[in-house]
């Protein structure tokens, strides 16, 4: 009988990309980026932009490292073409 020796495949880091608060841009905006960027549902992205708006910090979704920083910079680009200073990042985890 012979043995096979299995590769063990490693999983992609994960990045959590994070919306911080503040003081301009509207909770309305936020639920809808929520919602179209990350795909979340209303009472999801309800949530999680009470919590950015109560911490200062919310989670907007967990990714690998390329589609963390894709979702950035879409959150960047709508952000400044609706004129509001919506900051987001990624922070791996």
């Amino acid at each position: 009988m012979a043995t096979q020796t299995r590769t063990r495949v490693r999983r992609p880091a994960r990045y959590k990309v994070l919306l911080h608060n503040d003081d301009y841009t509207p909770m309305e905006f936020v639920v809808s980026l929520l919602e179209t960027i990350f795909g979340k549902g209303p009472a999801a992205a309800t949530q999680i932009m009470l919590q950015i708006h109560r911490g200062g910090l919310g989670v907007a979704g967990v990714y690998v490292q390329e589609i963390a920083e894709t979702k950035v910079t879409a959150v960047h680009q709508l952000a400044e073409k609706r004129g509001y200073p919506l900051r987001a990042g990624v922070e791996k985890e």
